[in-house]
């Protein structure tokens, strides 16, 4: 090792010592203590290593393979709608000729917005029997009242609107930038060759368009997955636990009924499901671009 490599080590230890604790640390705790039993309603029974013990209960559980489902619908709706809405967003905003910068600023507002604050403003407009939503729906002779926050199905509504309401911006804004590096000229050619609107959209948009969706996809796919405070404020994950996601699940689990050691198996869970999703979306990526470079 060089007098420079070194030196590079000692410059570079203090930003990895504060990424390690930062970090890793957790992480590495989180596992420890996933592999014991941790409960403060039993302070008496001590801190015992029981194993895998607590994830054999998660995997033996009802509720949590519900949370399971609960949260992959959840994603699986939120991420769908919210990559449609943004597209078509992001193509308005690419297609003005004048006041772009005016749409594009109302158009992120709803992502600036705190998620609490939205969460509590559709729970407003949903709440029943006088809200805003089941109001106008009478007026328009469209349905009777109805019991959103109440009924296990309806529930979802409005969770999957406020989602969508809040984030959809967010993919806007990728899909825009990658909108901005498709060239022009490709248009002009197939204009002249008489290519419809939506043919340059199967054609030349879409197909070019495909590394930014993924990363919108990757992106809002990973925060849908580990929704919270969202359902905590809305429904807090009822009735009963109907809307309960696999993240409110462990919140309840360590703060609620105080099990840490199974809190931290489920931690654990969520941890391992995202980091092996994010690596094969990661490796089929990784995979598409270097086949597009190899002739």
């Amino acid at each position: 090792m060089t007098h420079d490599d070194r030196l590079a080590w000692v410059l570079a230890l203090p930003a990895l010592a504060v990424i390690a604790l930062i970090a890793l640390f957790p992480i590495v705790w989180t596992i420890w203590e996933s592999l014991h039993l941790h409960d403060l309603r039993m302070p008496w029974r001590g801190h015992p290593f029981v194993g895998l013990a607590n994830y054999a209960e998660a995997a033996t559980s009802v509720r949590f393979w519900r949370a399971m489902a609960h949260t992959v619908l959840f994603t699986a709706a939120t991420v769908v709608l919210e990559i449609a809405a943004g597209l078509l967003l992001a193509l308005v905003m690419d297609r003005l000729s004048r006041g772009r910068d005016v749409v594009r600023t109302a158009i992120l507002l709803p992502w600036a917005v705190p998620t609490v604050v939205v969460a509590l403003v559709w729970r407003f407009l949903f709440e029943s029997p006088s809200g805003p939503v089941d109001d106008s729906l009478v007026l328009l002779g469209v349905s009777s009242p109805i019991t959103w926050f109440a009924d296990a199905t309806a529930a979802w509504v409005p969770l999957v609107l406020a989602d969508v309401w809040k984030t959809t911006p967010f993919v806007a804004l990728l899909l825009f930038a990658g909108l901005q590096t498709i060239d022009p000229s490709l248009y002009e050619a197939a204009r002249i060759d008489g290519a419809s609107p939506a043919r340059q959209l199967t054609d030349i948009t879409l197909p070019l368009l495909r590394p930014a969706l993924v990363v919108a996809f990757i992106f809002r796919a990973l925060d849908a997955f580990r929704v919270f405070d969202l359902i905590y404020v809305m429904t807090g994950g009822g009735p009963g636990t109907a809307t309960e996601p696999i993240a409110l699940l462990t919140f309840n689990a360590l703060l609620q009924n105080l099990r840490f050691g199974f809190g931290a198996a489920l931690s654990v869970i969520v941890f391992a499901v995202s980091f092996v999703f994010a690596l094969a979306c990661i490796r089929i990526v990784g995979r598409d671009a270097l086949a597009e470079r190899v002739p």
